[in-house]
């Protein structure tokens, strides 16, 4: 299995809007490291049959699917409803011509209602020949389902952020966790056994009323025993150069573009 970081910046990306001369807002990342550019977040799961699982469709989406050449979507799932993480569903539209089919788009009720609500065009039957517009398919979940999205096997389970939720996600021994301030048990048993997880961590330290900071997200990591956690969900105080000298072992800065492999078995389950 492959996991493609398409973007790993929070809502307003790194660098912000603004900065003295209009350039952007680096905080105090460093402008010339190109990691340090970091898009809004978003995933490409990637089965070893070729099928691949888009995990929420970005304001940079484009850009995002053609820096990385991923030339083909076969579903996509939402893990809530926040404008970084939606307002590029206009381009799905393309991704149905090339499959030439609907998507089917997997979130909770409460998402799906505030897409529909949003994009209620792009939930519409399809009416072939071709697509003007996006089409997808609601496939309903619930915190603790599994789930078949496009061929891979996907558990989802409930996160705290802030003063709303997001779902985080368990396939095989990988594990993604954007957009997160809090895990209850139920989330830390959805995540045992995790050998890769993706996790965001917005500051270096918080506090932060809807994201986690640096040391919630490492004494996390300790208590799942993961062996690889890599950083998405940046903002503009996580210097890539600052994070590759200070963050512990076991510890990585996610970039845009960055692939994880994650190893089959002999008898094609996920390790």
């Amino acid at each position: 299995m492959r996991v493609t970081l398409l973007g790993t910046g929070g809502s307003a990306g790194v660098p912000q809007i603004g900065g003295a001369d209009g350039a952007g807002d680096w905080g105090v990342c460093d402008p010339g490291e190109p990691r340090n550019r970091r898009s809004r977040s978003s995933i490409v799961v990637e089965s070893d049959s070729g099928t691949r699982l888009l995990v929420d469709t970005s304001p940079d989406m484009r850009t995002q699917l053609l820096d990385c050449r991923v030339a083909r979507i076969d579903a996509v799932l939402f893990t809530h409803a926040h404008a970084a993480h939606i307002t590029g569903l206009d381009d799905v539209r393309i991704l149905n011509r090339i499959v030439g089919r609907p998507l089917d788009a997997f979130a909770t009720e409460h998402t799906l209602g505030e897409l529909t609500r949003r994009f209620g065009y792009a939930f519409q039957p399809w009416q072939p020949p071709g697509f003007y517009r996006p089409v997808i398919v609601p496939r309903p979940v619930a915190p603790g389902d599994t789930i078949d999205a496009a061929g891979i096997p996907v558990q989802v389970f409930l996160q705290d952020h802030g003063k709303s939720e997001s779902l985080g996600l368990r396939i095989g021994r990988f594990g993604y966790s954007t957009d997160v301030k809090a895990l209850d048990d139920a989330a830390f048993a959805a995540l045992a056994g995790v050998d890769t997880w993706v996790v965001g961590c917005f500051l270096r330290k918080g506090p932060h009323w809807t994201h986690a900071d640096l040391p919630e997200v490492t004494a996390w990591a300790r208590r799942i025993g993961v062996r690889r956690t890599v950083l998405t969900h940046m903002g503009t105080d996580m210097d890539w150069a600052w994070m590759r000298a200070n963050l512990p072992a076991g510890v990585e800065a996610g970039h845009d573009g960055m692939v994880l492999e994650v190893a089959e078995g002999c008898d094609g389950t996920l390790v």
